[in-house]
């Protein structure tokens, strides 16, 4: 998987790649990792990429030039490129969104800065446009990085035991059951008695049912899709 970070702080991106479970994979070359900066495409002599705002308001925005120059040259190069935009305009990324998105070849995520992109540049380029939360932040890198990370994840190989996904939260749209770890009676603060008597059939069985509880508590959200439909809501459906 080669991902192409579309950035102008380069540096806010490149050392999350350097360590840990992303850092090995890089090294294994199962993950790869490149960069491209707007200022180098920006004909203007100081290398501007934003200006004003068409019709006013506050703050500038990532201008068309540069951005246009950049996918031009990206797509001239990668033309399987999957462009991904991060807007707060996007779907809300999910885990399933990771698990396709892992079987691409390759994947840019555009890091907007200022007030935003032209909308012009979105509309062109854009394959997919991603949110990861109802939250404002100063750019688009962190978000970037929350996307490679879990889609990175899902890529055969970067994990050391495959087996860990299966188990994660958001499998089958629950959260993942509590966990534990030695010793099995920490300052009063006991685990689970069901969990070390060796039956593993009723582990994995209770385990599935904490992790449906503990959805219904903390993801009610999640949980509904659990809830068989309400009378109300059959009679809506009768035309």
């Amino acid at each position: 998987m080669k991902f192409t970070f579309v950035t102008l702080f380069k540096n806010l991106v490149k050392p999350y790649f350097e360590d840990s479970i992303l850092g090995r994979a890089v090294k294994e070359k199962l993950v790869c990792v490149d960069f491209l900066n707007p200022r180098d495409f920006s004909a203007d002599k100081h290398k501007k990429v934003d200006d004003y705002m068409v019709g006013g308001g506050a703050g500038l925005l990532m201008a068309c030039q540069p951005l246009d120059d950049t996918f031009k040259f990206l797509l001239k190069n990668e033309p399987k490129a999957h462009i991904v935009f991060l807007a707060p305009a996007g779907k809300k990324f999910n885990q399933n969104d990771a698990k396709r998105l892992a079987k691409k070849e390759h994947i840019c995520l555009v890091c907007g800065r200022y007030e935003g992109i032209d909308e012009r540049i979105v509309e062109k380029y854009a394959d997919e446009i991603f949110c990861i939360g109802d939250f404002i932040m100063t750019g688009g890198e962190l978000a970037a990085l929350c996307v490679a990370d879990a889609i990175s994840r899902n890529i055969k190989g970067v994990l050391g035991n495959n087996q860990s996904l299966e188990i994660e939260s958001f499998e089958g749209d629950l959260l993942e059951a509590p966990s534990f770890t030695k010793p099995n009676d920490y300052k009063g603060l006991g685990v689970v008695s069901a969990f070390l008597k060796g039956d593993h059939a009723k582990i994995e069985a209770l385990k599935n049912n904490m992790a449906f509880l503990k959805t219904r508590f903390f993801r009610p959200d999640l949980h509904r899709k659990f809830e068989p439909p309400t009378k109300e809501k059959n009679e809506k459906q009768v035309y």
